[in-house]
């Protein structure tokens, strides 16, 4: 066999603009992230890494590995090969290319899309003529994959990942697709689509089955937009409707009954994050008002009673899945960066349905917290899990305490890979007439409003600080509705439920001004709307007071019992060893704790410390409890594990009955 050699040595990224982007059904359309060029230093130093560090990585590591190679082995089939590895080792492949896909729009690489070129070659060449592609049975039909079964589609709703490898696959190739517009990789994407869509369904000759893993269902949604072909829309409805009614019932995997059915959050959470998702997307295109139902209830139900602080999800380690009601342990916490990722796409498409700024709310507090604490700021290292302790022993990371370069199942990384590069598109979005603003972050966008062009200028230092200017550099002469999201936590709400609550007497307010007049006006659904028509250098002034705050959560989640957490803004701070003399866990905070805010340029790509006095608490030689004063350092959550192993607080005792004194030394 022809030894294949991709190399990516030189990979390099130019900008480039543009495609607008169907709104796949939802009342409100989401403005395409080629459409938003970020300009801002917090977020354009992550994007950055990404195009620089995290594809070349994650393209580097396909190789590395053997994904490639996998695909080699499919087209030349023997019954020598040995198949190892995991049944969606193909998936890395996919979503490294989409990631790739996006960074092009806006920052284009012959280079790149030349290199893509030659793996897709490869992977072509590894599809059946009837269109099935998957490696772990077509190297070795006679001895596939353990996991796979000794026929296609046997195992799919248990461990071979078929579906899910088609979902990853067509997520890949529609991106891929927009941004070159080749459809090198949109072709053989199809073939595999139909491939399915001919054998399982509901008809005479087909096979019911659903993914056992979820991703499927949004990825079929989506290739209907860009086909047009409606087949595909009814196949990913057709997996959701047959779910609970298959031979596999299990909360793991969503199964266990109906999705109408269902109103809380169980088993494996990137699997459910997924699904929501899927649901979310088959309802806006189908019109189906009882999906928007169950996953109004579930998200309820996650938000109410199983979102961490830092707007992780999914509490164990065991399943990688959702606890029980109020169970988020710290120390164990799974929180899954990819359930992060998925978090922000469900929450993503409900504010799309139903235009509610609390949707934003819990999109942000992952995006800033739990999911970019899964990769190091250099781009280059990961975490698969991100708990909310730390005793520097503990090794949560698949056999680590700290961020490691890849991993086995490298789905975290090349799931990030994906991820970043399109942010910009989470910004703004627009109905008919409404402009919404979203995130807060310095860029520069071309909207287009009922047909007209309106550009807009965003210039901010958040989320270190709460002013953020919004200039209007192109009109169309039209008015039209901004629509400003003011946030949970400047409305003095940790989240959109009784989950945590700020523990302080602070009260922290918002003005906005247009043109250096203010403007007074209520809020809907968690946005200010001003109505006007535009000119040309019209300005708005927004300011949100940013304070540090301390969180404290309800009582019935006991690992949180008699601790707090400090936030500020939509950054989660915590307690890290190199700023912190004492040990964690012999920290007693005051009752009303004094924080000052204090900046640090030249720290961790520049950070805002918090610094508040506390007491140590140790037992002396004699046997006797003793305390002294110390100066307890607080940086941002995502900032931790970058100097070194050892101790982390996100929760920190403020009753004495939670500190374990150390014994003095």
């Amino acid at each position: 066999m022809k030894k294949i050699i991709l190399s990516i040595a030189l990979l390099s990224f130019l900008p480039k603009a543009d495609a607008q982007h169907n709104s796949g059904g939802y009342p409100i359309s989401p403005v395409p992230f080629t459409s938003v060029k970020v300009t801002d230093t917090f977020w354009g130093q992550r994007l950055k890494a990404s195009r620089e560090v995290t594809i070349p990585l994650a393209f580097s590591k396909c190789e590395e590995t053997g994904r490639y190679e996998n695909f080699v082995k499919a087209a030349n089939p023997s019954a020598t090969y040995q198949v190892g590895g995991l049944s969606f080792d193909d998936t890395d492949v996919y979503k490294t290319i989409e990631g790739a896909s996006y960074s092009m729009q806006t920052y284009p690489d012959k280079k790149l899309s030349k290199y893509i070129d030659s793996v897709l070659v490869i992977v072509a060449a590894a599809q059946e003529p009837d269109g099935y592609l998957f490696t772990s049975r077509t190297m070795n039909p006679k001895h596939p994959h353990e996991w796979v079964g000794s026929k296609r589609w046997e195992k799919v709703e248990d461990l071979s990942h078929e579906f899910y490898n088609l979902g990853h696959m067509i997520e890949g190739a529609v991106a891929h697709y927009q941004a070159t517009g080749k459809r090198n990789f949109l072709d053989i994407a199809i073939k595999y689509a139909d491939c399915v869509e001919r054998e399982i369904g509901d008809a005479p000759g087909k096979e019911i089955k659903v993914p056992g893993h979820q991703i499927a269902e949004m990825a079929l949604a989506k290739l209907y937009l860009v086909t047009g072909q409606k087949k595909y829309l009814d196949l990913a409805k057709f997996f959701l409707d047959k779910r609970g009614y298959t031979s596999i019932k299990q909360e793991y995997s969503q199964s266990h009954k109906p999705v109408l059915e269902q109103n809380e959050a169980v088993g494996h959470a990137v699997r459910a994050a997924y699904m929501y998702s899927g649901m979310a997307d088959v309802a806006a295109l189908t019109g189906d008002s009882d999906y928007v139902r169950a996953i109004d209830n579930i998200w309820e139900n996650v938000v109410s009673k199983k979102l961490y602080i830092t707007g992780g999800i999914g509490a164990r380690h065991h399943g990688e899945a959702f606890g029980d009601n109020y169970e988020l342990p710290n120390l164990t916490a799974y929180n899954e960066t990819c359930a992060a990722i998925g978090n922000v796409y469900w929450n993503h498409r409900l504010f799309l349905m139903h235009g509610d700024a609390k949707y934003y709310d819990v999109l942000e507090r992952s995006l800033y917290n739990g999911l970019i604490s899964g990769v190091s700021m250099d781009g280059g290292t990961f975490f698969y899990p991100n708990p909310l302790e730390s005793d520097g022993e503990y090794k949560f990371n698949q056999g680590a305490c700290h961020r490691q370069p890849w991993f086995g199942c490298a789905c975290c990384p090349s799931n990030l890979s994906r991820f970043i590069p399109s942010l910009p598109g989470y910004v703004y979005a627009i109905k008919n007439r409404d402009v919404y603003l979203n995130l807060f972050m310095s860029n520069t966008a071309n909207l287009q409003i009922e047909g007209k062009s309106v550009s807009l200028k965003q210039t901010t230092n958040y989320p270190w600080d709460g002013d953020v200017q919004v200039e209007v550099t192109k009109a169309s002469g039209k008015a039209f509705n901004m629509m400003i999201r003011i946030p949970g936590w400047v409305r003095n709400e940790v989240l959109p439920s009784d989950l945590y609550s700020y523990a302080d007497n602070k009260k922290t307010n918002y003005s906005v001004k247009i043109n250096g007049e203010s403007i007074q006006s209520s809020l809907a659904k968690g946005y200010l709307s001003i109505d006007r028509k535009w000119k040309k250098g019209d300005r708005i002034e927004i300011h949100f007071d940013m304070q540090p705050r301390m969180v404290k959560a309800h009582e019935k989640v006991k690992a949180d019992k008699g601790r707090v957490s400090f936030e500020r803004g939509p950054v989660v701070y915590c307690a890290e060893w190199p700023d912190n003399y004492a040990e964690r866990p012999s920290i007693l905070l005051p009752e009303k704790p004094e924080v000052e805010v204090v900046d640090k340029p030249d720290m961790l790509n520049g950070i805002k410390e918090l610094k508040t006095q506390a007491q140590s608490l140790s037992i002396n030689e004699k046997g006797w409890l003793e305390t002294r004063n110390v100066t307890l350092t607080l940086i941002p959550y995502y900032a931790w594990s970058h100097r070194g192993d050892g101790q982390m607080a996100v929760w920190l005792p403020q009753e004495v009955g939670e500190v374990v004194a150390t014994k003095m030394k």
